[in-house]
């Protein structure tokens, strides 16, 4: 890659910028030049990152922090915060100085939902954390040992840019629903526009503001486009809640869906750590089992494994970072920290952190380096000191980043070829699957039982690797795991 030019446009860049004149020494480590960035932009990458994941500060001790273990113990949600912001601090760091990507980390929504909803019913907390522990030390391993790498070889090309459409159109759900624009019904479709087939909410209607705004930045290449609008939309919804006074959703319809857009009273708040170090490897293996604790960790590392290759895959093509195979510079590197991340999630009780998705609106913004990465861990440690402030941007403003950035991703849609039936089919379901049972884990599983399938009895079974064979059989197991669970006593 040139020196004078970004990535591909259609990773949805801005314009290029002058290169740096200073090759000092961080320049060089952290290869922003080579990968034709500027410091400007991977701060400003950084830190639209953090503003667009800072809401998991929030959401995770609601999900992990309201549910009772097995003994009738509930986690204190304001240790959950703190730890939560700490530890992602940490692991997004480590991630920006080994691996040198823009890719953030921080505590998975799929797993800690997993844990609050499956899990603790049958253990305790720290006996929940240990399995989240054992579960990295796995990931870590396979990482080490060059076995995750393989199977991220072994995926085919149309199957990786299945992998990065999809993420692409599973983001730009999240954010529909995040904000309100799409909504469950009870009776009916599974969804619905706004509230009964249109818009009524204020909140809402900011998110569209908040798409279209940034949109045009983006289309105009106006750089800092996604920052801009980003801070442009708070300050519309600050305005609007000052005018309306808007409640939360669950308390009022047409409320915020998350945090209000306020200017808080205080800023500077004390973090308590209490929670750090509060786990028990072995614990669960004697309260319920060795083959039911065995499960759990085999459901915790299938999730965990293929949606951290899913994530990165997607990011590192839309970084422009990724080779043609659809391997990525420090893939090994990248996959260890990533699974220490589990380790330390575990340790500190905010569930396992692995690769946000989110991470695309930093590389939307310009990021393509770790540097972002050591900006945006900066922010979330920032974030466990000053937490009033992280619930200023609403999570429609952030939604809106996050749809743009879904349609920055489908460019990859052009890699693959629709005209062969057996390459449409599982690039097809890898795609579509994603966003319908939010879950990339799912996507993927389902694009390589499908690709084997059809090819086999195609009489192209030896074009597919045995790697992908071997894959595709342990998604089987996944996908049947509830009926086994239920064989073996494990409760749900």
């Amino acid at each position: 890659m040139s020196q004078s030019t970004t990535v591909r446009e259609d990773a949805g860049t801005p314009e290029p910028e002058t290169p740096p004149t200073i090759r000092g020494g961080i320049d060089r480590f952290f290869e922003i030049t080579k990968r034709g960035s500027t410091f400007g932009r991977e701060i400003r990458g950084g830190i639209v990152t953090f503003v667009t994941m800072a809401y998991i500060v929030i959401l995770n001790p609601l999900i992990i922090g309201g549910a009772p273990d097995v003994t009738g113990h509930i986690l204190d949600p304001a240790q959950v915060g703190a730890a939560t912001g700490l530890t992602a601090g940490v692991m997004t760091i480590l991630f920006g100085v080994v691996a040198r990507l823009p890719f953030a980390i921080a505590a998975g929504l799929g797993i800690n939902s997993f844990l609050a909803v499956s899990v603790v019913g049958n253990v305790t907390w720290q006996e929940a954390m240990g399995l989240v522990v054992i579960n990295g030390v796995i990931i870590v391993l396979l990482g080490a040992t060059g076995a995750r790498t393989a199977i991220f070889r072994a995926v085919p090309k149309a199957l990786k840019a299945a992998i990065t459409v999809g993420i692409g159109l599973f983001i730009a759900f999240i954010g529909f629903v995040d904000s309100g624009f799409v909504n469950r019904t009870p009776a009916g479709p599974p969804v619905q526009l706004g509230d009964a087939g249109s818009i009524t909410s204020v909140p809402t209607a900011i998110f569209l503001l908040g798409v279209v705004l940034i949109g045009i930045l983006v289309a105009r290449k106006v750089p800092g486009g996604i920052l801009i609008g980003i801070v442009a939309t708070t300050i519309v919804a600050i305005i609007a809640q000052s005018i309306l006074k808007l409640g939360p959703s669950f308390e009022e319809p047409g409320g915020w869906h998350m945090t209000t857009p306020e200017l808080p009273s205080q800023i500077f708040t004390v973090p308590d750590f209490g929670l750090v170090g509060q786990f028990d490897v072995f614990g669960a293996f004697e309260r319920i089992g060795v083959l039911s604790a065995t499960m759990l960790v085999f459901t915790l590392v299938f999730t965990n494994f293929f949606d951290a290759m899913g994530t990165m895959t997607g990011l590192a093509k839309n970084a422009g970072v990724a080779h043609k195979d659809g391997t990525f510079p420090r893939l090994r590197s990248a996959f260890i920290v990533e699974g220490t991340g589990a380790i330390v999630g575990g340790m500190t009780s905010t569930s396992s952190n692995t690769v946000f998705v989110d991470s695309a609106s930093g590389i939307g913004e310009g990021a393509r380096t770790g540097l972002a990465s050591v900006v945006t861990g900066l922010l979330f440690f920032a974030s466990t000191f000053l937490t009033p402030l992280t619930l200023v941007v609403p999570i429609e403003v952030g939604s809106a980043a996050l749809v743009v950035v879904g349609a920055m991703m489908m460019a990859q849609v052009r890699e693959i070829d629709f005209r062969k039936f057996s390459i449409a089919l599982p690039a097809f379901l890898t795609i579509v699957t994603m966003p319908l049972t939010y879950s990339i884990a799912n996507g993927i599983g389902i694009g390589f039982i499908t690709w084997a399938l059809i090819n086999a009895a195609s009489g192209r079974g030896r074009k597919v690797h045995w790697l992908l064979w071997v894959v595709a059989a342990g998604f089987a197991l996944y996908f049947v795991r509830g009926p086994i669970e239920s064989i073996i006593g494990i409760g749900g």
